[in-house]
């Protein structure tokens, strides 16, 4: 593994969901949940989950650009949720929910960008994506018991019928790309 990482920042939806997810993804070296975009400080998740705090729940991801690039990060992104839905991925609503990729360089922001156009130019979706590309902001760490939430609790009603299900996604569009 090369001695150089990168970090991306996304949200889209419920962090479990992204972190059982990136955690399979080849080059990813580490996946923590928590939360960005809000304007109180060290936020907790009963505090975000009222809306009110501004934070969005997001994942952090630290992985090696020699194994898996920013694009791959994204075209994962862009499969595994619907942003096309204001603050909202299924049954969770808020803004806390909202689809935003957080960048932390200028190419990964002109990256995310053109990735959007490209989509919304191919009427992928049924609707306009509404993914804001946003500035990285302060990143605050989830609770312990968010970390690692669905490799802990697989058996949760929550995970198998929400989290499970976009795995299965992700496993089927990109087996090759999965950790060995």
């Amino acid at each position: 593994m090369s001695s150089q990482t990168e970090v991306a920042t996304l949200a889209g939806g419920c962090f479990w969901c992204l972190e059982a997810v990136y955690d399979q993804l080849r080059g990813v070296v580490s996946v923590e949940s928590g939360y960005m975009g809000g304007t109180v400080a060290n936020p907790s998740y009963r505090a975000v989950c009222t809306g009110t705090t501004g934070h969005a729940e997001v994942v952090q991801i630290t992985y090696d650009p020699t194994q898996v690039s920013f694009q791959d990060l994204l075209d994962v992104f862009f499969v595994i949720h619907d942003p096309t839905t204001l603050n909202r991925q299924g049954n969770d609503v808020g803004t806390q929910y909202r689809s935003a990729v957080y960048y932390h360089t200028p190419e990964q922001k002109d990256i995310a960008e053109k990735t959007i156009a490209a989509l919304n130019a191919e009427h992928r979706w049924n609707g306009p994506i509404v993914t804001e590309v946003t500035p990285a902001d302060k990143f605050y760490i989830a609770e312990d018991y968010h970390q690692e939430y669905f490799a802990n609790n697989a058996n949760q009603p929550y995970c198998q019928f929400v989290v499970a299900p976009k795995v299965a996604k992700f496993r089927k569009y990109y087996m090759e790309k999965l950790k060995a």
